[in-house]
């Protein structure tokens, strides 16, 4: 299966956390959630840039540019935004389905600023 094709925009939080953990990920999970959300918790590994962010134009930070990006917020409505955003900017783009809240129920790792077990916010 290939995750990028243009017919499947999403993604679930496993098949998020296959192409994004491990020695060589195939992608970038990027957390497109506000600061104090992803203080809270977030997915290790995972590279911050709020969707406010990106919408006022700011660039993906050196580890995701030019990488295949899988998008994550809390409940998967903003990670679409930012798909489609990242999309016209010429990303190769997916977003999570059901964003941290099905990583969390699928019973991924969560952590906080410090590397501490986290919570999603």
């Amino acid at each position: 299966m290939y995750l990028f094709r243009r017919n499947r925009p999403r993604v679930t939080a496993d098949e998020a956390r296959s192409r994004t953990s491990g020695d060589q990920p195939d992608a970038v999970l990027l957390d497109v959630r506000e600061k104090h959300e992803w203080t809270t918790g977030h997915a290790p590994g995972a590279v911050h840039v709020p969707l406010t962010k990106l919408v006022a134009g700011a660039t993906l930070p050196a580890q995701a540019q030019g990488r295949p990006l899988v998008v994550i917020c809390r409940s998967g409505h903003r990670s679409r935004q930012a798909a489609k955003l990242l999309a016209e900017r010429g990303a190769q783009v997916v977003d999570v389905e059901g964003g941290m809240n099905a990583w969390a129920a699928a019973g991924h790792p969560v952590v906080d600023e410090r590397g501490n077990s986290g919570r999603t916010a």
